[in-house]
């Protein structure tokens, strides 16, 4: 992975974290709540890095094919 892939991956999967305790220990119920609103920001901007940045390494489709998945012959 490539370091503008990294960064938003880290950042969203801690937030969700941090989302999770504090809603298990139900503390900090403000908090909560921005993060619960920020959620899709975070989401929308992880989506985008790995679009933005992501390579694909497997061959490409040739004409006529209809699947792309590799467990297919």
């Amino acid at each position: 992975m490539k370091k503008g892939e990294i960064i938003p991956l880290v950042v969203a999967s801690g937030v969700l974290l941090i989302y999770a305790v504090l809603i298990l220990l139900d503390i900090a119920p403000l908090v909560t709540g921005f993060i619960f609103m920020a959620s899709p920001i975070l989401v929308i901007w992880l989506v985008y890095s790995i679009i933005r940045h992501g390579e694909y390494k497997d061959r490409e489709l040739k004409p006529g094919e209809e699947w792309g998945y590799n467990d297919r012959g």
